[in-house]
């Protein structure tokens, strides 16, 4: 089976990568069931890397429905070690404008329906979630973007992930504004939580399409708005991607960063009452901690 080492999990208007050669696509197959598509592995500017369409191929998976833990699985299976996620967002301040993009450094959960764990069945794991972004990659991102010269980029923000499908109402958008969230869409949730459970370095070019609903000289948020100004984003994530591939270091190690050993102090069970099918079934996660 092919490996990469980059994942990109594309979101809405995002379900393929322009100019990835020696294409090959991979039906994987996770104790969670099966991701939201077939992942494609590639090679983007001489650099493995493999795309997954959060939504499918078709948009055909709602927020809530997303199948995050097999998503995550299915990409760390293949060898992947740094997660792109490419998201839609709303803006909640006033110099986000729509078509900027913004690379958050923090996330504020608002969803009410979704799994947020791997682990489940006697194995209890408390992973470091303050700061919910890999940095390194989030530099990464943030230098890339700068380079493309064309591009408005923001460095850092707080991204609200709500459960959806629905729009904010205008007294929720209030709310968050007052709360000091910057940006606000429904997928980072529990993605980034479950990267981090992997030991995958995530982080996000979030694309801003609207104002959310706050914004009172501006019209209501609809579908068509969205698409309209995420289509315009999508090239120039696409022009992102090209150029952190090449960025990207080689191996990851202590001065890296940290999420590489994420899980190192996080297994709080006692590993003699781990059951056997728990560790059997966790392998690909924990199987380093418990030989």
């Amino acid at each position: 089976m092919p490996q990469a080492r980059i994942g990109v999990i594309g979101g809405s208007g995002l379900y393929r990568m322009e100019g990835m050669t020696d294409v090959e696509e991979v039906a994987v197959q996770t104790p969670f069931g099966d991701p939201s598509d077939v992942i494609t592995i590639g090679k983007v500017e001489g650099v493995p890397m493999a795309f997954l369409p959060r939504h499918g191929r078709g948009h055909r998976i709602t927020p809530t429905e997303i199948p995050v833990r097999a998503n995550i699985w299915a990409l760390k299976s293949l060898g992947v070690e740094w997660v792109i996620s490419v998201s839609a967002v709303g803006s909640l301040r006033e110099h986000i404008a729509p078509r900027d993009l913004v690379i958050p450094n923090q996330l504020f959960d608002r969803t009410k329906s979704r799994v947020n764990t791997f682990y489940e069945g006697g194995i209890v794991v408390h992973v470091t979630f303050a700061e919910p972004f890999c940095s390194t990659l989030g530099d990464l991102l943030l230098t890339s973007a700068r380079e493309l010269g064309d591009v408005k980029v923001h460095e850092g923000g707080t991204y609200v992930c709500i459960e959806g499908p629905l729009f904010s109402t205008r007294a929720e958008s209030m709310v968050y504004r007052s709360w000091g969230m910057d940006i606000i869409g429904m997928t980072a949730l529990p993605e980034a939580k479950l990267a981090r459970e992997a030991e995958l370095c995530y982080a996000m070019v979030a694309c801003a399409t609207d104002y959310d609903c706050w914004h009172e000289s501006e019209e209501s948020v609809t579908v068509e708005m969205v698409v309209g100004n995420l289509s315009a984003n999508v090239a120039n994530a696409q022009r992102i991607l090209r150029k952190v591939a090449q960025k990207i270091p080689a191996e990851r190690s202590a001065n890296t960063c940290e999420c590489a050993s994420a899980l190192s102090t996080a297994i709080m069970t006692d590993r003699s009452r781990i059951p056997v099918e728990a560790k059997e079934k966790y392998s690909l996660l924990i199987g380093k901690y418990l030989s």
